[in-house]
C-alpha cells in the first residue's frame, strides 16, 4: 500500500512538473530571421538577415510575470557579439492583480505604428546582475551557445504597453558593441569623463535600432 501510495505520488508529480513545463514553452515562432508573435501583441518582427538566433527562454520573471525572452545576435570571428537583438513578451500573473508598468521616460518612437517608450544606458562588462533578472537569463542563453560579450555594450530599450492596463508589455533592447565610439562605457556613463559626448551618441544609436528592427501588425 505505502509502495503504491508513493508510485502515485512520483507519477502525479511527474504529471505536474510536465504540464508546467509545457505550460511555460515559448509561444511564438522563428522563421529565419523573423520573429511572429500570434498574440499580445500580434505582431512579426524582422530583423537584419545577418542575425544568428541564440534561442528562447521563458520563465515567471521574480514570480510575479511570464517573460518570454528570445535574442539574436550578429558576432565576429571570434564570436563576441557585436550586435544583440533581446526580444521580451510579458505580463504580469492574474494572481498579481495590482501591478502594472510603470515606464515615464518622456521620449518616444513608433516603430510599425505602435508608441515605444525609449531609454538609453551604457553598461560594462562586469557591471553587477540581479539574479533571477532577465539580463541574467538572456546572457545566460548567450553564453550557452558560445557567444561572448564584449568589454562594454550600449544599449536602446524600447518598451510597448499593450493597452491602459499596462499590464502586457512588448519589450526591444538593441544593443552594440561600444569600441567603434573610441570611447569605453565607463567613459560614456553618467560622471564619465566623455559623458558629453553620449548625447550625439544614443542619437544616432537610438535611429540605428529603429532602422535594423521593422514590425508589421
Amino acid at each position: 500500500m505505502v509502495r503504491d501510495f508513493r508510485a502515485k505520488i512520483c507519477l502525479i508529480t511527474f504529471v505536474c512538473t510536465c504540464l508546467v513545463a509545457q505550460a511555460m514553452a515559448p509561444e511564438r515562432k522563428v522563421e529565419g530571421h523573423r520573429l511572429i508573435s500570434d498574440r499580445d501583441p500580434k505582431v512579426t518582427i524582422e530583423l537584419p538577415k545577418a542575425v544568428q538566433y541564440v534561442g528562447a527562454d521563458r520563465w515567471l520573471l521574480y514570480d510575479v510575470a511570464d517573460a518570454e525572452l528570445h535574442a539574436f545576435v550578429e558576432a565576429d570571428e571570434r564570436n563576441q557579439v557585436q550586435r544583440l537583438y533581446w526580444v521580451q513578451f510579458e505580463a504580469y500573473v492574474p494572481a498579481k492583480p495590482d501591478l502594472h508598468h510603470t515606464y515615464d521616460s518622456p521620449r518616444h518612437a513608433e516603430l510599425g505604428g505602435m508608441d515605444f517608450y525609449v531609454d538609453t544606458w551604457v553598461r560594462k562588462q562586469g557591471d553587477e546582475t540581479k539574479p533571477g533578472s532577465d539580463r541574467e537569463h538572456v546572457e545566460a542563453l548567450i553564453r550557452s551557445k558560445g557567444y561572448r560579450m564584449p568589454q562594454g555594450m550600449m544599449y536602446v530599450r524600447l518598451v510597448h504597453l499593450l493597452d491602459e492596463q499596462k499590464r502586457k508589455e512588448l519589450m526591444i533592447i538593441y544593443g552594440e558593441d561600444i569600441r567603434p565610439t573610441g570611447f569605453s562605457a565607463g567613459d560614456l556613463e553618467e560622471g564619465g569623463k566623455s559623458h558629453d559626448h553620449w548625447a550625439a551618441i544614443e542619437t544616432e544609436l537610438i535611429q540605428r535600432a529603429k532602422d535594423k528592427v521593422k514590425l508589421t501588425k
